[in-house]
């Protein structure tokens, strides 16, 4: 695992300035602190920082072919290099490392842009060819790795494996998006391929850039995308006996290391399984960590405790306090953009953990969205139905009707559904989904936002993200298409988000056996009734594992990883959370409702409503302002001008 960073000059060959590349290189010293190393000839300046995990003594980077025409600089893992090592020998390639970065090389020299089909992993990588005097970079199929990119007014092309990368070049501006701004106070992070500064764009999955000196910029490129067939006739027997060869298959490419190996251990199903199979491929006791909670509420260490002392897992339990929210700064600089999935903070300590005992974890992502765990896949199922029951003309004015008047329920959404489904009901199926998993809905996001920002944004609405990727999914199926809905915004944007940061933060490699392309692409094969059958989720998962897990674990009500936010901004954090929401900075932009702002503080603190989500939401925005931005609020015209919002 590594950071990756770059500079092209895509009109000449234009000296690259080796201080600022180093500089770029070393802002991201965490994702790699084993070694560093750059790559400049005229026009081109490539970094990489690299975690050591395969091929210790010969897998520097950046790496070359045999003459040194081809040069990469990669973040990430082939699991499949063996494989392709012996195919492009058998082309007549020579290798010098027993590294899969060098496939990469070679199978540009092969197959050109067509490599990235043939990997079989998690990725991010620039590769340039002299001769071409071409620069590719690609992302992998679900965007575990991530890729920044940004083209400047002189012509120069900056990317990196995180934001402050690009921001260490010093050429970036620094104005804000305000459609970002708008996505974030949706869905809590920014959907790809947008970020929050206008100049800057992530690299969308599974796409490929290809840069050409003296020629147009160029539209990303599509390799993959996954298409949810639903057809195949499978008895629940049979599905359960190849998902489960296909999930041991996955978990033992994961497992290929040089470097002490591990995995999370939650609890759940989903790290559960990957620990189970691990056991069954491994000649040693597996490293488990897992999280403890000192508040019972959030607590289910004792289902991952069952897990270890079946398996005899040498496992490591470490206990986060429930008032552990001292990382809200450091969250903020890790991210380098607004992101509100206060989970961030757990799975930080985890990682913090984990990294104690070993350089590589697996962990459990990616099976809510394949194998449809989570609750609201269930609710929405029921909301379908009644929505062919009735045509649109009678829902929308008297489910429409019905949500405006029911009792407000728009600050509790996963516990407290009937409002939500009101106005639900009143909607199309992709609005209707987009509605239920936002943080602040629209009614809120309206009352939130000034006049200013509304003329900003021009009516756009973070729906859109949902509705461009759902006309793409190719499915009439009302599962798959929510599934398909998820693993190209919730999954991208929020899950491997978290993990890729807090881990790196840690220098910790964690790999993703449920995210496996050719397991996703078989489960999306598989009817929705194999996935969700009455109110049991991952019905496929779990009636697979049974004879591996306990029943304890399979068929208790889901957790997740939580923390106490209600509790904390009525109490330890109340102060803070007025001073960041009705302070300065936010005041300064002049994008917020400050009388709306104040309803939000004060409902909440004195107990009339739970409002804890759009209030960390906003808390994480002020933290962005005041750690990655350093917007100072000595004068309020310097305020404006430093945030550069417009």
């Amino acid at each position: 695992m590594c950071g990756i960073t770059g500079i092209f000059d895509t009109r000449s060959q234009r000296d690259i300035d080796r201080a600022v590349l180093h500089r770029m290189n070393e802002s991201q010293h965490h994702r790699g602190p084993d070694e560093g190393g750059v790559h400049i000839e005229p026009g081109v300046g490539l970094g990489h920082r690299r975690l050591s995990i395969i091929d210790l003594s010969t897998g520097q980077q950046p790496l070359y072919n045999a003459d040194g025409s081809i040069c990469v600089v990669f973040n990430g893992e082939i699991y499949n290099y063996h494989p392709l090592i012996a195919e492009l020998q058998a082309l007549g390639f020579l290798f010098r490392t027993r590294s899969d970065t060098e496939v990469i090389v070679h199978a540009w020299a092969a197959w050109g842009t067509d490599c990235v089909k043939r990997f079989r992993g998690m990725f991010a990588f620039a590769l340039w060819d002299r001769n071409q005097e071409t620069l590719f970079l690609a992302r992998d199929r679900l965007a575990v790795k991530p890729l920044y990119y940004a083209y400047l007014p002189d012509g120069t092309f900056l990317f990196g494996s995180e934001l402050k990368s690009l921001l260490a070049h010093g050429g970036l501006a620094r104005d804000i998006d305000p459609l970002a701004v708008e996505e974030y106070f949706a869905l809590g992070y920014v959907a790809e391929p947008r970020t929050i500064f206008k100049q800057a764009r992530k690299l969308s999955p599974a796409h490929t850039l290809t840069l050409r000196r003296g020629q147009p910029i160029p539209e990303e490129q599509p390799y993959w995308d996954v298409r949810f067939s639903t057809d195949q006739s499978l008895s629940a027997e049979d599905a359960c006996a190849q998902m489960t060869d296909k999930l041991r298959e996955s978990v033992k490419l994961r497992m290929i290391a040089e470097v002490p190996l591990g995995a999370f251990l939650s609890g759940g199903v989903d790290s559960s399984a990957v620990v189970a199979m691990m056991a069954g491929l491994s000649q040693e006791p597996v490293n488990t960590c897992s999280i403890a909670f000192d508040d019972p509420v959030f607590n289910e260490s004792a289902f991952a405790d069952m897990v270890a002392k079946r398996y005899q897992t040498n496992h490591h339990v470490e206990t986060v306090k429930s008032d552990d929210f001292d990382l809200i700064d450091t969250l903020a600089r890790l991210y380098d953009e607004p992101y509100a999935d206060s989970s961030a903070i757990p799975t930080y300590r985890v990682c913090e953990l984990a990294r104690k005992y070993v350089t590589v974890a697996l962990s459990g992502d990616g099976g809510d969205e394949s194998f449809g765990g989570y609750r609201r896949y269930r609710m929405h199922l029921m909301e379908e139905r009644l929505r062919a029951a009735l045509p649109q003309g009678v829902r929308r004015p008297l489910f429409g009707l019905l949500g405006r008047v029911y009792p407000k329920a728009d600050w509790a959404p996963r516990i407290f559904r009937a409002k939500t489904t009101f106005e639900g009901m009143a909607r199309s199926s992709v609005e209707a989904y987009f509605h239920s998993v936002s943080i602040l809905r629209g009614p809120m996001r309206d009352q939130l936002f000034s006049p200013r920002f509304k003329q900003e944004i021009a009516g756009y609405n973070a729906r859109t993200v949902f509705e461009q990727h759902a006309a793409k999914a190719e499915t009439d199926d009302p599962l798959a298409l929510i599934q398909y809905l998820d693993l190209k915004t919730y999954l991208v944007g929020d899950i491997n988000t978290k993990v890729d940061r807090a881990s790196m933060a840690h220098s910790l490699e964690v790999r993703e056996p449920l995210m496996d392309h050719e397991l996703v692409e078989w489960l999306a094969t598989l009817p929705s009734s194999l996935k969700i059958r009455g109110q049991e989720g991952k019905f496929l998962l779990k009636k697979g594992m049974e004879p591996y897990l306990p029943d304890d674990v399979l068929y208790r009500p889901k957790m997740g990883f939580a923390v106490p936010l209600a509790r904390w901004f009525r109490g330890p954090l109340k102060q803070r959370v007025r001073e960041a929401v009705l302070g300065p900075r936010l005041a300064a932009t002049g994008w917020f409702n400050a009388d709306y702002l104040r309803h939000l503080v004060d409902a909440h603190q004195s107990g009339v409503r739970d409002y804890s989500a759009p209030l960390w939401t906003l808390l994480m925005f002020e933290a962005f302002l005041r750690n990655v931005l350093d917007v100072s609020v000595a004068a309020p015209q310097q305020q404006s001008e430093a945030v550069a919002l417009s």
